[in-house]
Parts: structure tokens; sequence; C-alpha cells
């Protein structure tokens, strides 16, 4: 491990998700928005709607369980296809127009992310209320440690710019679907110690919201103190308490800087203006 020191490189971790994917026009300005970006950068990127959308028309039942999608072996395929195929492809393709020199993967290229099979979760349905044994199928959970940052490295220093689908493996020939904002979180604790590393979540919201209704609300900042005042209120709650625990663990765990917000306010990233700034 190499001592972080002021002359340590710069390395932005940025997550994108269906808000942006599925809309060519945000897609666009986005990418041409990271492109600009100065240092080094991974872009990490979930599903969008089109998996769902290829789902039903090819009959498949979908199925989710608190907002977590449970992936059968036809899902998987479906997701492969769609997260780490053509959306992946098409991100790639866009950034190499921009003269960004991007490189498509998946956690099992260059053996870059392995992960673990999840086991059965005894949960409480949201939806029923009921507690009940799921099994979320071929989905893979992933930590600091399921990084391959010595692979990883040697792209980022040799000027390539990784985009990472959320599709992980095993090492034992099995691909797992993996959630994109805890792949964004291990992918900048795992680089930490590399690198100067800010992690931004880039959402439909222009950071995390006083007031759901008003889009002027923005909370500029949260720390421990604040994020449990907030949550006692109910003001976060929902989808936006996972974001934000990851959020925390990569600030504990080495990550310089947390933000989330706008993907269409990126370049506010330069003057640190942009949404919420996570901190200890």
């Amino acid at each position: 491990m190499q001592a972080i020191s002021k002359q340590t490189p710069k390395l932005s971790i940025i997550k994108i998700g269906g808000n942006v994917i599925d809309k060519p026009e945000k897609l666009q300005k986005f990418l041409s928005e990271f492109n600009h970006l100065p240092g080094y950068k991974i872009l990490v990127h979930g599903g969008g709607k089109m998996a769902t959308k290829l789902s039903q028309d090819v009959g498949l039942q979908i199925k989710m369980v608190n907002g977590r999608r449970v992936t059968d072996s036809q899902t998987l395929q479906i997701v492969t296809m769609v997260y780490a195929g053509l959306i992946n492809k098409n991100i790639v393709a866009n950034l190499q127009a921009f003269k960004c020199n991007a490189i498509g993967l998946s956690g099992a290229d260059g053996n870059l992310i392995n992960a673990k099979k999840r086991s059965v979760q005894h949960l409480k349905n949201q939806e029923t209320g009921i507690n009940e044994a799921i099994d979320f199928g071929f989905v893979g959970d992933v930590e600091a440690n399921s990084v391959n940052v010595k692979n990883l490295t040697i792209l980022i220093n040799n000027g390539f710019i990784p985009v990472f689908s959320a599709i992980t493996h095993n090492g034992e020939a099995q691909l797992l679907n993996t959630n994109a904002d805890t792949v964004a979180s291990v992918l900048a604790v795992a680089l930490s110690p590399f690198y100067h590393t800010s992690l931004i979540y880039c959402f439909e919201k222009k950071g995390v919201l006083q007031n759901i209704d008003d889009e002027q609300s923005v909370i500029t900042e949260i720390n421990p103190s604040t994020f449990k005042t907030l949550k006692a209120q109910n003001i976060i709650h929902s989808g936006m308490l996972p974001k934000l625990h990851n959020a925390f663990e990569a600030i504990h765990s080495g990550v310089k800087q947390v933000f989330i917000g706008n993907a269409d306010e990126l370049t506010l990233l330069k003057n640190q203006n942009f949404g919420t700034r996570i901190t200890i």
C-alpha cells in the first residue's frame, strides 16, 4: 500500500442509474460532462427499465422484494445481456466518440470483482408486511476485498476509463447480479489506499432533500449526527437509506468524499457545490 500524500492522484467513481440510462439526451449530456472531469475516473451503471421490458416481452414474471430484483436463471440471462451487453457497450461507444478511452467491464473481466451468492434472507416484505424467507437467486454480495486492485489499477494507470456494469462472478463460472450502488462503494473503498478517491451517486434529485416536493430544499451536508436526526424525523427513509448507509461506510473506510446529486449538475463538482456532501 502506498502512502496518501498531496501528490497522490485523484480518482472519481461515479454511479448512474435508470434516470440517466433510459433517456438518450440526458445520457449524452452526462457522458460529455463525465468526459471533462479531471483526473482518473470510473463509471458504474445500473440497468434502467430495459431488463424489465425485455423480461415482460418474453413472458418472464418479475419479482421484486424491498426494491431488489429476485434473479432466477432466466432473469440472470436477460440482465447480463442488457446490463453487461447493450447498455454497457452503448455507454462505452458514446464515450469513445468523445475521445474518452473507456473500457466496458463486468466483475468477471480480468477477475476484477468477485462476489458471493447471497444466502437466503429472513426479511419483512415491505409490500406484504409479512416476514418471509427470501431466496434472491443469482444475486451477488461484494465487499472491498472482493476487488482485484492490482489488475484494476493497471487499467487505470495506463489511461483506460473503466465502465462497470453491475454483473459480477463467484470465480466458479457463475455470473451474479449485484447492486450497482454497492459496486460503486466497494470500488471506492478498495481503491482509496492508492488514490484520493471521491464517490459520487447520481440520481434524479438535486441531492438529499429536506422536503421531497421542493427541489430547492437540498441538504448540502450530512454527518452521522444529522443523519440520525433526519432519519428519526422520517425526512430520510425508504430507498435513500441504503444509499446513505453505503456512503457512510465508504467515508469510514477511507474514501475522501462522497456526494449525492443530480447527473445534470455534474460540472458543479469542480467547485464542491454538487448536491449533498456526506461527511464524518
